[in-house]
């Protein structure tokens, strides 16, 4: 008879093969380095202290194996502060950067302390590197595993979401705050939480002085392996990967997955001006991808150098990256920050089939985390519908173009918008791909949150102290009357009115919905639409909004109930017009305002579309219903004709984008009986589901 052994509990750890490897009897310092002449570990007593107190010297003989460098500290544990410290060659014109004087961050890192100081000799200095215990008491925590195509994302920036005083939380702007703010996304019915960067970048220069523009999104990576640790409430030295995994282990208690925005893309060591802070000064020929001999930096991501992904060991920094954040901090799933670059190959040529983006793909212990691509880089790479293999999905460009332009009223959008609406087939079914490969979005960090979207023509950027010259000029935007800010309410209402009809639409389409942090409440940055810099009231979650924005707080609720509720929205193959159901009814049906099949050959006018109830394949709960969504996004008001097809079923009103509270949304599906003579009257731009009863 087999029996079983009890065991302890799992801690799902992944030890890392570098870094500060922490046993009981002391800790393993192993760091690589192929053209060092000579390696020291600093040992430090206080975040404060701008010396060591111990120098480790690796013997060259028996402390390097290979290419790796690898000495054994007795004595010390998790807290100790430690920079390393290599000799080589600086020959910049050939990319060789190493400076004997220099002290570096760990890349393998698990924790920063402090910021950049100065050094006794006047040099600048960078935080020093925390040994961690990876222990952690998660009570049972695991990956919710929660499919992709059941997911609604929330993208936030962990400090913004609380730091304002209307958040009344008692930990403001941390990873603890947003633990005390998860009812409100548990009551909105958000499902995951996309966080912007939370990986180590600077929070001051490196004078150790306020920077004239901060960087508050914090797409500047410092230590890929350590969680932010200006996002910790406590500031004792490691605090911060405490708070971050409690953090995670209460979103898994209210049922949130934790997704990551990863930047594997560039470093915050600049190009061949910026300082030695870590993968120069131990091998700046392997870290990135240069130029003209190596003396200049390949600026794929225009953040002044490249990091060269698809170098073996960079390749393998990555793996052990991800491996690290999904098994010692439970995380869910990753958004790729200028994805595209992982294509690229080391002269930054694309490759079909980059090993990096197979790797991740393909890695078993990534098995349950949602990969996620931002198919495009700042080089004008743009991948959207061909990055990767079936297992990732990417952020879709194409659906916030173009829905942004239909609802603005632009020529030629109505096939495209059907399009979108159906999962966006011509960028992934040929490949194999599902539905929901597609995260669709309207608005996100990057450009006008979506009040803005409908306030503003133009952007308005002065306060980033670039005489508004940053930030995108394309952001298919309108103000309709009033540039800003307005107390004329018709301006106002059709303003909330275009928000509603975008984020039905959102909610509303096959694939993945992202919902940026605020944009359910009309968060407004002022016009502002590249907020890097703005680590104050222009970006952070003003909570007065949530009361004063009541009506569209419910209307975005009520559509992620109905998404929740309806597997109708959430196929998991795409539509084809040709798949009939058991009433002979093909998966979706196009008509124009006048209830006759659309023509697409000459598109105009309203646009119908009906959803059949899916089959029982894809609904095996059989709670499905037949929806059918009316659109008009024309400057007039259509009067609309319920296509005789319909005809047979009983149909209530789910959604109306044009009516006041209480009577836009019925996501109880409970809302009034449609005309008996299926004849409807649709403003201009608004729109209008149905819902019908089950069959009998």
């Amino acid at each position: 008879m087999l029996m079983r052994h009890p065991h302890p509990e799992l801690q799902f750890a992944y030890k890392l093969p570098y870094g500060a490897v922490v046993t009981d009897r002391g800790v393993q310092f192993v760091v690589f380095s192929r053209s060092a002449t000579a390696m020291r570990v600093l040992l430090y007593d206080k975040v404060d202290d701008r010396e060591p107190v111990e120098i480790i010297e690796f013997d060259r003989d028996t402390d390097r194996w290979g290419d790796v460098w690898s000495a054994f500290v007795p004595g010390i544990g998790a807290g100790q502060l430690y920079h390393f410290q290599a000799n080589g060659p600086f020959d910049p014109e050939s990319g060789q950067w190493f400076d004997g004087n220099a002290r570096l961050i760990d890349p393998f890192a698990k924790a920063l302390a402090g910021c950049f100081q100065r050094s006794t000799d006047g040099i600048i200095r960078p935080p020093k590197c925390v040994v961690v215990d990876d222990f952690f008491d998660w009570e049972g925590d695991r990956h919710l595993r929660r499919p992709l195509s059941e997911t609604v994302i929330y993208e936030t920036h962990v400090r913004g979401f609380t730091k304002s005083k209307t958040s009344h939380v008692k930990h403001a702007g941390t990873y603890l705050g947003l633990i005390e703010k998860l009812p409100y996304l548990k009551n909105l019915g958000i499902t995951a939480v996309e966080l912007m960067p939370v990986h180590e970048f600077p929070i001051l220069d490196i004078h150790g002085n306020p920077p004239e523009r901060p960087n508050y999104w914090g797409y500047d990576p410092m230590a890929f392996f350590a969680p932010h640790r200006g996002y910790a409430y406590s500031k004792e030295p490691g605090a911060q990967v405490n708070e971050f995994k409690q953090m995670v282990k209460a979103c898994h208690q209210a049922g949130i997955e934790v997704i990551l925005d990863v930047v594997f893309n560039h470093t915050c060591e600049g190009n061949e001006q910026g300082p030695v802070l870590s993968f120069k000064g131990l091998e700046n020929q392997v870290y990135y991808i240069l130029n003209s001999g190596g003396s200049h930096y390949s600026n794929y991501s225009g953040c002044g150098n490249t990091f060269n992904g698809n170098h073996p060991i960079c390749r393998e920094l990555i793996f052990h990256c991800l491996r690290h954040w999904v098994h010692n901090y439970h995380i869910d799933g990753f958004r790729f920050d200028l994805a595209s670059i992982l294509s690229r190959d080391r002269n930054g040529n694309l490759m079909a089939s980059p090993p990096m983006v197979e790797q991740i793909a393909e890695d078993p212990m990534l098995a349950d985390t949602k990969i996620i691509a931002e198919a495009w880089d700042a080089a004008g790479a743009y991948q959207v519908g061909s990055f990767g293999d079936l297992r990732w999905a990417e952020w879709n460009g194409r659906y916030r173009d173009d829905a942004r332009r239909y609802w603005r009223g632009d020529d030629g959008l109505i096939g495209p918008m059907a399009t979108r609406l159906a999962g966006s087939s011509d960028l992934y079914e040929h490949a194999g791909r599902a539905p929901y490969c597609s995260i669709n979005f309207i608005t996100s960090h990057d450009g006008f949150p979506m009040n803005d979207l409908v306030s503003y023509k133009e952007k308005h950027n002065e306060a980033n102290g670039e005489g508004n010259r940053d930030g995108d000029n394309n952001n298919s935007s309108d103000n309709y009357g009033v540039e800003g800010p307005t107390r004329r309410k018709p301006i106002d209402r059709l303003r909330l009115r275009q928000i509603k009809n975008m984020m039905a639409t959102l909610l509303l389409s096959q694939g993945v919905p992202m919902i940026v942090m605020g944009d359910e409440v009309r968060r407004t940055q002022k016009g502002n639409n590249n907020a890097y810099c703005q680590d104050n009231e222009i970006s952070w979650f003003n909570w007065t909004l949530v009361k004063r924005n009541k009506e569209l707080f419910n209307f975005v609720r009520g559509l992620i109930s109905i998404r929740k509720s309806q597997p109708t929205l959430r196929r998991t193959r795409f539509l084809t017009g040709r798949a009939f159901d058991s009433r002979g009814v093909p998966d979706v049906n196009w008509f124009n305002h006048l209830g006759l099949p659309f023509n697409w050959e000459n598109p105009s006018g309203g646009l119908v579309c009906w959803l059949p109830a899916p089959a029982a394949a894809d609904d095996p709960d059989g709670v499905g219903r037949d929806l059918i969504m009316l659109f008009n996004g024309t400057p007039d008001t259509l009067k609309f004709v319920l296509p005789d097809q319909i005809r047979g079923l009983r149909w209530s009103l789910l959604i109306d984008s044009a009516a006041d509270e209480a009577k836009d949304i019925f996501p109880k599906l409970d809302g009034p009986a449609a005309p008996a003579n299926r004849r409807v009257d649709l403003i201009y731009r608004s729109m209008q589901v149905y819902v019908a009863d089950r069959p009998d």
